[in-house]
């Protein structure tokens, strides 16, 4: 579970309230902290093409973080997830595409596709939604990359700081990396709220990407609890949903 910018991993853990989630199904987190020294809002540093690399940068110690918990817990390589939030959600998407052999599954609040910057201005331009993007297929030169790295989105309509086309960039980066075989909308209502569950199945009629579109939220953890920065207990409960996602994709 990776933070956003202004967060850490106590704030993380308490405004996502995904503890709770994880041990009802018996599974363990882990909250790497991002340090000021690194960048002086605790942002995790998508933008920086050092650190979008594999064996390079953040992606290496979050990947090395991964593999020490997996090896020390012996859990199965087919139950490891990498989530965030913001910057952590666009760190989540690098990790999804430079370690697709490390984690099966991806879920991205509030983030950026990968690629999407190389330096702070880029980064800027990319949150307003003001530059162009071709997503591209993942490079198969890892070994034991699977080719069907599941992901799941969630974005506020009404976000002012990540615009809402970012979640499409993202869903479209993932599209190409999946093998879908159908696709369906739904409209859900949740606490008064509107949101569309954009879902695409392979297959086995198992998800393997969704996007969650919330009408009216903002920059903020859906469902979160307001014991943490940048949650909005309104919901849908992205933590609920990212964890049914990620353990059976129905």
């Amino acid at each position: 579970m990776l933070h956003g910018c202004k967060q850490n991993p106590d704030d993380f853990a308490a405004g996502t309230a995904m503890n709770a989630v994880a041990e009802a199904h018996g599974l363990m987190v882990a909250y790497p902290s991002q340090s000021s020294s690194a960048n002086t809002a605790s942002c995790w540093n998508w933008f920086n093409p050092a650190d979008q690399q594999r064996d390079s940068g953040e992606p290496a110690i979050i990947a090395g973080i991964t593999r020490a918990i997996v090896s020390e817990f012996a859990i199965d390589r087919r139950h490891v997830y990498v989530a965030g939030l913001s910057a952590g959600g666009a760190m989540a998407a690098i990790m999804g595409e430079t370690y697709p052999d490390v984690y099966a599954g991806v879920g991205i609040h509030s983030g950026l596709a990968y690629g999407s910057a190389n330096d702070v201005m880029s980064a800027f331009a990319a949150m307003r939604g003001d530059t162009a993007f071709a997503p591209r297929a993942r490079p198969r030169a890892v070994t034991g990359a699977e080719d069907r790295l599941r992901t799941i989105v969630f974005q506020g309509s009404a976000d002012r700081i990540v615009h809402p086309s970012n979640a499409d960039r993202i869903v479209a980066q993932a599209a190409i990396d999946t093998s879908p075989k159908s696709s369906r909308q739904e409209r859900i209502r949740t606490n008064g709220r509107s949101h569309t569950r954009s879902i695409v199945a392979g297959a086995d009629g198992a998800s393997v990407l969704e996007y969650w579109l919330i009408e009216g939220a903002g920059h903020a953890w859906s469902g979160g609890h307001p014991s943490g920065s940048y949650t909005d207990a309104k919901g849908p409960d992205a933590s609920t949903e990212m964890v049914r996602f990620f353990l059976n994709g129905r």
